[in-house]
C-alpha cells in the first residue's frame, strides 16, 4: 500500500492586513445592506432579473 504524508503550513498574516480586509468587508456589506434596503423595489426587481440572465437562469 502507498502511504500519503500530508504537509500542513501556516501563513502568519500581520495585524494590519486583517484590519484592511475586515474594514473592506464591512464597508462592501454596508453597502449592499443599505444599498438594498433605500432601493425602490422595481430597482431590485430589475437587477435580480438582469443577474439571472446574466447567469442563463430562465426567468420567464
Amino acid at each position: 500500500m502507498a502511504q500519503s504524508s500530508v504537509s500542513t503550513s501556516t501563513q502568519v498574516v500581520s495585524i494590519s492586513d486583517r484590519m484592511t480586509a475586515g474594514i473592506l468587508a464591512l464597508l462592501v456589506g454596508s453597502f449592499l445592506i443599505f444599498g438594498a434596503g433605500f432601493a425602490h423595489s422595481n430597482v431590485l426587481h430589475d437587477t435580480a432579473h438582469d443577474v439571472r440572465h446574466a447567469n442563463g437562469f430562465p426567468c420567464h
